[in-house]
């Protein structure tokens, strides 16, 4: 009995630490991005410049586990751990034009985080679009560039996760993400939609409906479709 008491006080403590270092780097990430990040903007000279709080974030990013049994914890886990990760690749690399400048950024670049060695198309393709299905993934995770959807100043947290994916959702919907002509009844759409078409167009759904559950101004559903060019100027302040 004694032993069976003390182990389970060992896996609290554990367990205790564990949900510290994961709420540190919420609320750590959450100040970083409201100091740094303005209008979808990145102020990466000024994070090149003092490089600390990234690098501990980043170190605190690498020893926390999450578990997708919790879904909320583990999405916005990896989401902030996306959006930091492609900033500190920049930041190795600046000043840049482009994260492309980068060969191999998105596929051979090794960060460690959530005990894990890994790339940022890895923490896309692997962890969250195949485990979870939900489109709304591709508005809030950030590549470094323009054409993305922007970069919010604060972090992403379990609890308001849900409604966070759906602001972004519209707000991109609702915005640049997409081109209306309505004379010719005519809309662009970013790319993503392109590359990432079996996302928007689950369940016997097509892109206009998916884009239609978002948008406040309903688009025809026989409206003409196409996709504009990626926009990959890095998105500096």
């Amino acid at each position: 009995m004694k032993k069976q008491f003390i182990f389970a006080f060992l896996v609290l403590i554990a367990f205790k630490g564990v949900s510290q270092d994961l709420n540190s780097f919420f609320n750590k990430t959450d100040a970083f991005l409201k100091e740094y990040v303005s209008d979808g903007r990145v102020a990466y000279s000024k994070i090149q410049a003092n490089q600390n709080e990234l690098n501990l974030i980043l170190k605190i990013a690498e020893g926390v586990s999450v578990s997708k049994a919790d879904a909320n914890y583990y999405q916005a886990f990896w989401i902030n751990a996306y959006n930091l990760a492609v900033i500190k690749g920049i930041i190795d690399n600046y000043p840049i034009n482009s994260p492309l400048d980068n060969k191999g950024f998105f596929d051979t670049t090794i960060y460690s985080l959530g005990g894990k060695q890994i790339t940022l198309n890895a923490i896309e393709n692997e962890l969250l679009r195949a485990q979870f299905h939900d489109a709304r993934f591709h508005f809030v995770l950030v590549c470094g560039a323009v054409g993305c959807p922007p970069l919010i100043s604060k972090a992403y947290f379990p609890n308001t996760l849900n409604s966070q994916l759906d602001k972004q959702t519209k707000i991109a919907l609702n915005g640049s993400f997409l081109k209306v002509n309505a004379k010719k009844n005519e809309v662009e759409v970013s790319q993503i939609m392109e590359w990432y078409k079996e996302d928007f167009t689950r369940n016997g759904k097509n892109e206009i409906d998916f884009i239609n559950t978002y948008r406040t101004d309903k688009l025809d559903s026989k409206i003409k479709l196409s996709y504009f060019p990626y926009d990959w100027k890095v998105n500096k302040q």
